[in-house]
């Protein structure tokens, strides 16, 4: 007997997570990602929407043949040629899943599809019965469902089971619900449906009106056994349903929420700090569970709580969301071994050879600067470094002339397929300056900074910067990040690391279907 309490996690942090503006990732970052995910044990990845670009599809066809233990699952309209799309990219993968979606509110099919209901009842029978072809593991979402009419839902969920589909997902697609409200509604489709005992019901909530988690909890309490959620809840507008928010209320409240899922929670760190360097979305401070003060206390009263029992003002354990709390301190005396052994037990125990290398020589720079090593330093250090073994272009020194009586100038050295290249330039400050010099190397007329942000990786006057930029050109956006004591440093490494995802972005992206508008590929 299937285990009745059991909540399938289903993330889609590489699908709806990468519409949200500015949060596109290239091939590699996405199977990173989905290396992750699979390994922190997320049922089900929904790897992209093949049909809408090459990129897409190449990155969910690249993802099906890599990832072993997790269901990955392509998403389509109710439209053959994205179903067929979908299955060929999913081909590879030992456990696959179609998911197909329509729109059932009255506002949607009066205006978005210009359908009647009757014609969409036909077409969900017709595109559950077509993908039911390609797999037996097909998910049907009805658009908007939390909108949609009792009477016309249930003929919809109905007709859905009774062509195949062994998923209903009812999403909030425009965080519209309200708790109660949006708990009915999953109340309503097991009380009516008649085949409803067939098919898993699933939630997949935003986060509009900030009741995203809230809303997917209270569906569960309702019968329903799959969450749709996303990383850091990162999602189109507001955002998803987030993970971490989820998993780590079922674990911390068993006696309101007697659920279970298959999440390694002590994971949820990494991943967290992996999406938030790939995509420059930095997780706001007071975030719950992933957040910089989430387990930080300013005020005495607390610190002395605290000090005295940690459950006085702490509801679950730092270690539980994979945050250590390490004796083993590290300054520039510190070898080898011990920042291998540092980044183990911090979850880093499987980079590469040359990113270790380059994680500890500039670790070692780093300690000859700063009086204290925090854990976020070695964090941002690693996370600048992973991934950048394949760049064309490399940053190999920085001199800066700045201040208030003389021009400020950069002279800049690159590395570019193996060529070292220089350029100085005068610019409007240090960092224009710099932008300037890295233009005279690669030329980017078309290419436009829309983000230039900076922030600091920990406290003191000593702290690392981090900074994001972000670059648009012609329709392709990249971020990119950098890391360094120098925020100078820091900013040419940023802006760098965007070239280079601009460069491959160029090379892999193919305009999106000349057929699908971006209404029509949002998506639940």
């Amino acid at each position: 007997m299937p285990d009745s309490n059991r909540i399938i996690i289903f993330d889609t942090t590489l699908r709806d997570g990468e519409q949200s503006p500015g949060c596109s990732m290239n091939l590699e970052e996405k199977l990173r990602m989905a290396r992750l995910l699979d390994e922190m044990g997320v049922d089900v990845i929904e790897a992209g929407f093949p049909i809408a670009s090459k990129g897409d599809f190449e990155a969910v066809e690249a993802i099906s043949r890599e990832i072993k233990n997790s269901t990955v699952a392509g998403l389509c309209r109710a439209i053959k040629r994205d179903i067929e799309a979908s299955a060929e990219a999913i081909k590879a993968a030992p456990h696959k899943r179609i998911h197909t979606f329509i729109s059932t509110s009255p506002l949607h099919m009066k205006y978005k599809l210009q359908m009647t209901p009757e014609a969409v009842l036909e077409a969900i029978t017709e595109s559950v019965t077509f993908a039911r072809k390609f797999t037996d593991d097909v998910e049907w979402s009805a658009e908007d469902g939390s909108r949609t009419e009792d009477d016309f839902l249930c003929r919809c969920v109905e007709a859905a089971i009774k062509a195949g589909a062994t998923t209903i997902n009812i999403p909030d697609t425009v965080g519209y619900a309200m708790p109660d409200d949006y708990a009915a509604k999953f109340t309503m489709l097991r009380d009516r449906v008649p085949n409803m005992n067939r098919a898993v019901l699933s939630t997949h909530c935003h986060n509009d009106l900030g009741l995203a988690v809230a809303n997917s909890l209270s569906a569960v309490d309702a019968g329903a056994r799959q969450i749709e959620c996303t990383i850091n809840g990162i999602g189109e507008r507001a955002g998803n349903a987030a993970l971490e928010e989820l998993v780590m209320a079922m674990r911390t409240r068993p006696d309101a929420m007697p659920y279970h899922n298959g999440i390694k929670t002590e994971m949820i760190t990494k991943v967290s700090r992996t999406l938030s360097s790939i995509t420059g979305f930095v997780v706001q401070p007071n975030k719950a569970i992933v957040g910089a003060n989430a387990f930080a206390h300013e005020s005495g009263i607390h610190q002395d709580g605290v000090l005295k029992h940690a459950q006085t003002y702490e509801i679950m354990t730092p270690e539980s969301v994979g945050l250590h709390r390490s004796n083993l301190v590290m300054g520039k005396h510190s070898g080898r071994h011990a920042f291998k052994s540092k980044l183990e037990e911090m979850g880093y125990g499987d980079l590469g050879e040359n990113a270790f290398e380059d994680a500890f020589n500039r670790f070692k720079d780093l300690a000859d600067k700063k009086k204290q090593i925090f854990d976020e330093d070695i964090v941002a250090l690693v996370e600048d470094e992973t991934g950048r073994d394949n760049e064309n272009i490399r940053f190999t020194s920085l001199v800066i002339q700045a201040g208030t009586k003389g021009p400020q100038i950069a002279s800049i050295e690159m590395d570019v397929d193996g060529t070292r290249k220089f350029a100085m330039s005068e610019g409007n400050g240090p960092v224009d300056a710099i932008f300037k010099a890295i233009r005279m190397i690669i030329p980017h007329d078309d290419a436009v900074l829309q983000l230039y942000q900076v922030h600091a990786v920990t406290g003191g006057t000593d702290a690392q910067a981090e900074v994001t930029v972000k670059i648009e050109e012609n329709g392709k956006i990249v971020v990119g990040q950098g890391t360094d004591a120098d925020t100078l440093v820091a900013s040419a490494r940023a802006y760098i690391h965007a070239l280079n995802k601009l460069i491959d972005k160029r090379a892999r992206t193919a305009p999106p279907d000349v057929h699908m508008n971006e209404v029509e590929r949002a998506g639940p």
